[in-house]
């Protein structure tokens, strides 16, 4: 079994990039195997940070948002916005711990 190259951080070699830097370039892995792997140090005691790195040369370009995937990822947006109580859009996510709005689980108290 082969181990991945492991770099310090801020050491790694040109051509690879985390999945946030290939996101910044456009980019996505693109069914690629993961290159290397990237340590940060912790502040304090413990194990290090550990970031997977992926060969720019092979990754892909993102896939283009189609109109069928705007539409689906509005409805998941105004699903979680909406309560299930009283069914009214609240106007940001709902906490999946309150599990309603503020006024429906909070009905005594106004809105300051």
């Amino acid at each position: 079994m082969a181990t991945l190259p492991v770099y310090r951080w801020r050491m790694a070699p040109d051509g690879l990039a985390t999945r946030r830097q290939l996101r910044a370039l456009g980019l996505r892995p693109g069914g690629q195997d993961v290159a290397a792997q990237l340590e940060r140090p912790r502040r304090r005691r413990g194990r290090p940070l550990v970031a997977y790195l992926y060969r720019v040369d092979r990754a892909r370009p993102v896939r283009p948002m189609t109109p069928g995937r705007a539409a689906a990822l509005a409805a998941a947006m105004r699903a979680r916005r909406t309560c299930p109580t009283c069914h009214r859009d609240a106007g940001y996510v709902i906490s999946p711990t309150l599990g309603m709005c503020t006024p429906c689980a909070y009905p005594g108290q106004d809105a300051a």
